[in-house]
């Protein structure tokens, strides 16, 4: 009993010491129902595909389109209890290889998400099976396996806060974030 709860709080220290080294993310607004069904409000729909016609590299790598991926990068979203790439996903993934493969200086980190449902242990290493398996796809579509890291959130960064199946859909993602 001891040692799983030392387990957990080292783990827990890990997790706390990556957010304050990284400095945190922006919030974003979050849309809602009626801000979607009118167009308006925060940004794209979840799932909805966006325009990668803009200019990568040199250009404004900050952006953010969905969730915390940074532009134009795609996040991609998972079924509930999954970790295998869903097959309306894979033109996400595959676009996102695409674009490390065309700018081979360019480093990402895939952050694994889970909803709030399970435990803490268990979504922690849900999140990180889930970037570990995005980092395989890529891998097998070319690019260099040490061009990417992972990075397991579990349930611990939800961008929409409801308890619904709307709010945890959302939350089950992973996020390609450029690092150099």
């Amino acid at each position: 009993m001891k040692r799983g709860i030392l387990q957990y709080l080292a783990m827990a220290c890990v997790v706390v010491s990556l957010s304050l080294l990284s400095g945190g993310c922006a919030k974003k607004k979050v849309q809602s129902d009626k801000d979607m069904a009118a167009g308006t409000g925060a940004g794209p729909a979840v799932g909805q595909e966006e325009s990668l016609a803009s200019k990568w590299v040199g250009g404004d790598s900050g952006a953010v389109l969905e969730g915390r991926t940074t532009a134009p990068m795609l996040p991609i979203y998972f079924d509930y209890d999954k970790s295998d790439i869903r097959a309306d996903q894979k033109d996400r993934i595959k676009k996102n290889s695409e674009l490390l493969i065309g700018s081979p200086q360019v480093r990402v980190r895939v952050e694994g998400n889970t909803d709030e449902r399970g435990t803490n242990e268990y979504n922690m290493a849900l999140g990180e099976r889930r970037a570990v398996t995005a980092v395989k796809y890529l891998v097998n579509m070319g690019v260099a396996e040490g061009r990417i890291d992972t990075l397991s959130f579990g349930e611990e960064k939800p961008l929409n806060l409801g308890h619904d199946e709307m709010a945890w859909s959302q939350n089950r993602r992973d996020d390609f974030v450029i690092v150099k």
